[in-house]
């Protein structure tokens, strides 16, 4: 079936120079996607040469805002592996491919571009595309979501025939998302300024106490016995800052993207108790599961919801006293639509200058204290990252005194019914207290 029309050429030819610009490293994307890019465009571009022109033809009609006309030419665009736009003189979206729909949610062929994107730099590159300015590429950030970085390559076209549009184009958009990419370069970075931060101290002493054992103490079995204890706590210290530092750096690798499956979280909840109850049982604390042995259902990843729970329960055993307590939180107005499992110790409490810094990395209410119960200033940042991920939140409520509560906020399964309930909550009770 041969491609039809003015509309198509100009696609291939367009097509043709974004691949050239991805095959030229433009787009950032790896090597292979910038050779397939390439490859795609000059193989659509000599197919173009091949279509046949009619002289004296009529103008093309202005393009119907269902979008392209059925056929070859676009059937190939809805395979091609990068999100790619269609944007007509008027500014409506007049074309979307697959993965232009799936990296933009809020996108809508026929609509006016303003009404699908909140991007001040993009906004301002297709008006000056349809103005006549030159091809170019650039990254943007998306409205409401600032760590997800697209990389754009908008290029104008002129519509032919249309004398009353003077100066008004066409214009095709080519993206690549970048926020993995950019958040594997941060990671490196921060894994190498943390790990080499952190690692300083416990390598000192190791490093210390070898040389004592070395010379003064060569002959000294007691000493020997005890440096050599501390250096396996040192040892021990630097593995699990290892350890937190990885699996901070693989949560937030893949932060930007929503878990999809289905997970109960009560039954989770006593997962997580059963399996520290022999650390509870070395520490001499107890867990108390009060959460319900199943339900309510949540959309998340299990093995991360088993480690932010396990993070909290491992805190109230290292800092409270008595028993360690889980339970459902109560619903609340200020979280429609989520469920709230809380952890609480009885310990001393939490003063609260501090509570506003306590997920920050290394940060840490008392040093010494941290470091002496093994911690490595890590967990609470772990399971902020956790919540960010599964668009949750977590909070934290402590007086001095009377222990602390930190409470996992989650979007329910069926979040539209549990937030009805969540906000019918205060209500009902109001009108019985009356």
């Amino acid at each position: 079936m041969p491609l039809r029309g003015e509309t198509a050429r100009r696609i291939a030819v367009a097509l043709a120079a974004l691949g050239a610009a991805g095959a030229a490293g433009g787009l950032g994307a790896p090597l292979w996607a910038q050779g397939a890019a390439g490859l795609f465009g000059a193989a659509l571009f000599a197919f173009a040469l091949r279509i046949p022109q009619e002289r004296g033809a009529a103008a093309p009609p202005p393009p119907r805002p269902g979008g392209l006309e059925p056929g070859l030419g676009r059937a190939a665009l809805e395979r091609l592996p990068f999100p790619l736009l269609l944007i007509d003189p008027a500014g409506l979206i007049e074309y979307a491919n697959p993965a232009a729909r799936a990296l933009f949610e809020r996108l809508r062929v026929g609509e006016h571009h303003s009404m699908s994107f909140r991007a001040p730099d993009f906004l301002d590159a297709l008006a000056e595309a349809q103005a006549g300015a030159p091809p170019r590429s650039f990254d943007f950030t998306l409205h409401g979501d600032r760590n997800r970085v697209i990389r754009a390559h908008v290029d104008g076209a002129e519509q032919p025939g249309r004398p009353d549009r003077p100066g008004r184009r066409h214009v095709l958009c080519l993206f690549h998302e970048r926020t993995q990419d950019l958040r594997l370069e941060r990671m490196r970075t921060d894994f190498i300024a943390n790990a080499s931060h952190e690692l300083r101290t416990p390598l000192a002493s190791i490093r210390g106490f070898i040389e004592t054992l070395q010379g003064p103490a060569r002959d000294d079995a007691e000493a020997r016995e005890r440096f050599l204890g501390i250096m396996q706590a040192q040892a021990g210290r630097m593995q699990r800052l290892v350890d937190d530092l990885l699996s901070l750096n693989r949560i937030e690798l893949n932060e930007h993207v929503a878990p999809t499956e289905r997970q109960d979280l009560g039954e989770i909840a006593h997962e997580t108790a059963e399996a520290l109850a022999p650390v509870a049982d070395e520490r001499g604390v107890e867990i108390r599961v009060l959460a319900p042995a199943s339900g309510p259902m949540v959309r998340g990843d299990r093995d991360q919801l088993i480690q932010a729970i396990g993070n909290l329960l491992e805190n109230g055993m290292k800092y409270g006293e008595g028993p360690v307590e889980i339970l459902p939180a109560p619903a609340s107005a200020s979280h429609p639509g989520m469920v709230g499992l809380t952890v609480r110790d009885h310990g001393e409490g939490i003063p609260r200058e501090h509570l506003p810094r306590l997920t920050e990395r290394f940060y840490r209410v008392s040093v010494r204290r941290s470091r002496n119960q093994g911690g490595t200033g890590l967990g609470l940042a772990i399971v902020k990252h956790i919540m960010s991920r599964h668009r949750g939140e977590l909070t934290v409520e402590s007086e001095p005194g009377e222990g602390a509560s930190f409470t996992l906020w989650l979007p329910a399964d069926g979040g539209e019914a549990a937030g009805r309930a969540a906000r019918a909550a205060p209500r009902a009770a109001q009108a019985s207290a009356d």
